[in-house]
């Protein structure tokens, strides 16, 4: 296990002072800190090798192109991938979604083809499929979360009928924190012939993930997530369907030759990349990579693992506090949202904020799961990563005790 102490020290961000206390930053689904190295690649590019990249001839433009391509080497190597080459950068998971929805799938799923997703999504992963069945006639059908959080898959082989096209689905939930089985879907899948799409914005930066072991299709996953910079993420293509995707841009850079009355595309990734790209931030998320493979990020699991136990311990001392989320650690994230009786989750946020505690409030981007299958308006969520500690987590236990009589003595004061 790595030295988290010294861990903390590598992010500036965490000795800033919220509310004249100390920063307890717990809403790492929603975005990471970034360590000093990565901050720093980003300050290098701009200082000593700002040019664009690929064509230029001159030194910053030949320097700046080999630190854009030496990070996607390093994100490929860091998910398994078997070449840069099945590396698109986007702007985010978001976006990845979006490359395949309107490109692979807008051709490939037809009327009467079946969508296959799950009830525990992302809006990211639910509306660009909405989208692509409402317009092709297609079918969309779920997956059920079971009462205990996890995947239903007792009518999987009914949902992966001959006319499945796509099953996409998250790797880890970002509500529940419910590692799903990703491997097992996905090789029942390709037995009726459909490719897999996996999100994986809340898994590749918490465990270790390996795309060639895994066997999907596509998966999709943002850089800020993973103590990269935002405007940074990455879309893998499997060798066996990458020349089956069209380009979602055109112009710049993504063409072999173009003539005034057509134009043929650059072999991939380039072809999916058009225009010029977040370089920075690309080579900055190369210097994320770095970071986490330094601390390994079997290490970085076993760290969450046991902070996410400790949680769950402490949560259970709160009486009228419901936690949501599978109880076997081995198929669960860092993650625990939660819903206090009586009090609204933007209320508990904000009691939170005044103890310096970061947390997040809402339906998290998914508003079907909270509302029909955990049947509130939305709930309070608290999200570990590698730098979070167990004495953070018994801030946020005071802290949420203090809300609890806060909000009790306001009830009591009202009913005076």
């Amino acid at each position: 296990m790595y030295d988290i102490a010294q861990v903390r020290k590598d992010f500036p961000i965490l000795n800033r002072m919220v509310n004249n206390v100390p920063l307890v930053y717990l809403d790492n689904a929603a975005t990471s800190q970034k360590p000093a190295s990565v901050i720093a690649a980003l300050v290098d590019y701009y200082e000593q090798y700002n040019a664009n990249v690929h064509r230029g001839a001159h030194t910053l433009a030949m320097e700046a192109t080999m630190a854009y391509e030496e990070a996607r080497e390093k994100v490929a190597a860091f998910i398994n991938a078997p070449s840069p080459e099945n590396i698109v950068f986007v702007r985010n998971t978001t976006e990845a979604i979006n490359l395949v929805a309107h490109t692979w799938a807008a051709e490939r799923v037809g009327a009467g083809d079946r969508i296959v997703t799950t009830e525990m999504e992302h809006h990211s992963n639910l509306v660009p499929w909405q989208h692509v069945a409402r317009t092709n006639d297609a079918e969309l059908r779920l997956m059920a979360v079971g009462p205990d959080y996890t995947l239903d898959l007792s009518d999987l082989d009914e949902l992966l009928s001959p006319s499945t096209r796509l099953v996409a689905l998250t790797h880890m939930s970002n509500v529940l924190g419910t590692i799903t089985p990703v491997k097992e879907i996905t090789e029942a899948a390709h037995r009726v012939g459909a490719r897999v799409l996996v999100d994986a914005a809340q898994s590749v930066p918490h465990m270790p993930v390996d795309v060639q072991e895994m066997g999907c299709d596509f998966m999709a996953f943002s850089g800020h997530k993973m103590a990269g910079p935002t405007g940074i993420g990455g879309l893998y293509i499997s060798p066996d369907v990458i020349d089956e995707v069209e380009p979602f841009l055109r112009g710049g850079e993504m063409v072999l030759e173009v003539t005034y009355e057509s134009a043929t595309w650059n072999r991939p990734p380039m072809k999916f990349e058009a225009g010029t790209p977040n370089i920075a931030d690309a080579i900055a998320l190369g210097a994320a990579v770095d970071y986490l493979s330094g601390l390994g990020m079997e290490q970085v699991r076993e760290h969450e693992i046991a902070l996410t136990g400790y949680a769950l311990e402490r949560f259970h001392e709160l009486e009228d506090v419901e936690t949501y989320g599978p109880t076997d650690l081995s198929v669960r994230g860092g993650v625990v949202s939660f819903y206090m009786s009586g009090i609204h989750p933007h209320d508990i946020s904000q009691v939170l904020d005044s103890f310096g505690v970061a947390i997040r409030a809402g339906h998290h981007c998914a508003m079907p799961l909270v509302r029909s299958k955990l049947h509130v308006p939305a709930t309070a969520r608290a999200s570990f990563y590698l730098y979070n500690t167990e004495q953070e987590v018994d801030v946020l236990i005071s802290a949420l005790r203090q809300t609890m009589e806060y909000f009790g003595d306001a009830d009591a004061r009202q009913a005076r």
